[in-house]
C-alpha cells in the first residue's frame, strides 16, 4: 500500500509539472505581457525596464524555475485587466465556486445513487420507467439550455427564485458564504441543480447498470436461496459491490463539476472562478488563465488520488494483490 501511494503521488507530481509547463507557455507565447501592462505611449526604455523587472529577458529555463517556485506559493502575478494580484482575485471568487460545486455534488449523489438502486430493483415499475425517461433530458440537453429553461420557469414565470447573482452573503473572515442567509440559499438552488443535473442522471444510470449486473451474479442468487432477507441482499451485499466500480467514475465526474461550472456561472452570473476565467479569456488576461488551469489540474489530481486510495480501502483484494506483486 505504501509503495502504491508513493507511486501515485509521483505520478500526480509529474502531471502537475506538465500542467505548470503548459501554463508557463501561456505567459511566454500568448501575447506580450508588457503590452498588456503599459500603454501605447510607453517608450522603448520603459518597456525594457519593465521586462527586466519582470524577468522576461532571462532564459526560458530560469523563467520556468521561477514560475514553478511562484506557483508553489500561489503567486501567479498581477492581473492584466484588474491590476490586482491573481491570488487575491482567486481568494475572493473561490468560496462561491466551492459552495456551488459542493451543493451540486450533494444533489447529484443524494439523488443519483438512490434513483439508480431503485430503478435497478424495480426494473418493470411505472415509476422506474418514468425516472429513466426523464433522466434522458439531463443526459441529452446542454448545461446552458437547462439553465436558461430553469430561469424561465422558476424566475421569469413563477418568480420563486432569483435568476442571477449569489444573493446575500455573510463574511466569516477569509470566507464569504451565502449558506447562512435565505437569499443566498435561494440563489444557490438553480445554479446547483443546473450544474448537478447531468452528473446526477449519469450516476443514476451508471449505478442502475452496475446494480443489475450484480443482482444477476451467483452469490446473490445463493443468498436469496438461503433465505437472506431481501433488503439485506439488495442494500448490503449487492449495493456494496455495485459501488466498487462506480467509485472511480463518480470521482472523475465530480471533478468535472469544476470544468462545467464555467458555463453555469456564466449563465447565472455566479461570481466564482468560472466566470472570472471567462472574463479573463475575453481580455486575454494570461495570469488568471494560468492560475485557473493549474488549480483545475490540482483538483483533478487530488480527486484521482483520493479515489484510488478509497478504492483500495473498500476492496481488500486490491491491497492483497498489490502486496503480492511487491514481494
Amino acid at each position: 500500500m505504501t509503495s502504491f501511494l508513493i507511486r501515485r503521488v509521483g505520478q500526480a507530481a509529474l502531471v502537475m509539472v506538465l500542467v505548470s509547463a503548459a501554463a508557463f507557455l501561456l505567459f511566454n507565447y500568448v501575447g506580450d505581457p508588457v503590452n498588456n501592462l503599459v500603454g501605447q505611449e510607453a517608450s522603448f526604455e520603459d518597456r525594457q525596464a519593465l521586462r527586466d523587472r519582470l524577468g522576461l529577458n532571462d532564459s526560458a529555463p530560469v523563467q520556468f524555475i521561477r514560475f514553478m517556485g511562484n506557483a508553489l506559493t500561489g503567486d501567479f502575478g498581477i492581473s492584466y485587466r484588474m491590476q490586482r494580484p491573481v491570488s487575491d482575485l482567486v481568494a475572493e471568487r473561490l468560496p462561491a465556486t466551492v459552495e456551488l460545486v459542493l451543493a451540486s455534488a450533494l444533489f447529484s449523489l443524494l439523488l443519483g445513487i438512490p434513483m439508480g438502486v431503485y430503478t435497478a430493483i424495480h426494473r418493470e415499475g411505472v415509476l422506474s420507467r418514468l425516472v429513466l425517461s426523464v433522466s434522458l433530458i439531463g443526459v441529452s440537453l446542454p448545461t446552458f439550455v437547462i439553465g436558461i429553461g430553469l430561469i424561465y420557469l422558476f424566475s421569469v414565470t413563477l418568480g420563486w427564485l432569483p435568476s442571477f447573482g449569489r444573493g446575500d452573503t455573510v463574511s466569516l473572515g477569509f470566507w464569504t458564504t451565502g449558506l447562512l442567509t435565505a437569499g443566498g440559499l435561494k440563489a444557490l438552488v438553480l445554479p446547483a441543480v443546473t450544474l448537478g443535473l447531468f452528473q446526477m442522471t449519469f450516476i443514476q444510470r451508471l449505478v442502475r447498470a452496475e446494480m443489475i449486473e450484480v443482482l444477476g451474479t451467483d452469490y446473490i442468487r445463493t443468498a436469496r436461496a438461503m433465505g437472506v432477507p431481501r433488503n439485506r441482499v439488495h442494500y448490503v451485499y449487492a449495493l456494496k459491490n455495485t459501488l466498487l466500480p462506480v467509485i472511480t467514475v463518480i470521482g472523475l465526474k465530480l471533478g468535472e463539476l469544476i470544468a462545467f461550472s464555467i458555463v453555469t456561472e456564466t449563465v447565472f452570473q455566479w461570481p466564482g472562478l468560472g466566470l472570472l476565467f471567462i472574463q479573463a479569456v475575453a481580455f486575454a488576461d494570461i495570469p488568471i488563465m494560468a492560475a485557473y488551469l493549474v488549480m483545475v489540474a490540482l483538483v483533478f489530481v487530488i480527486i484521482n488520488l483520493a479515489v484510488d486510495v478509497l478504492y483500495a480501502v473498500v476492496d481488500p483484494r486490491l491491497r492483497t494483490s498489490r502486496g503480492a506483486s511487491n514481494e
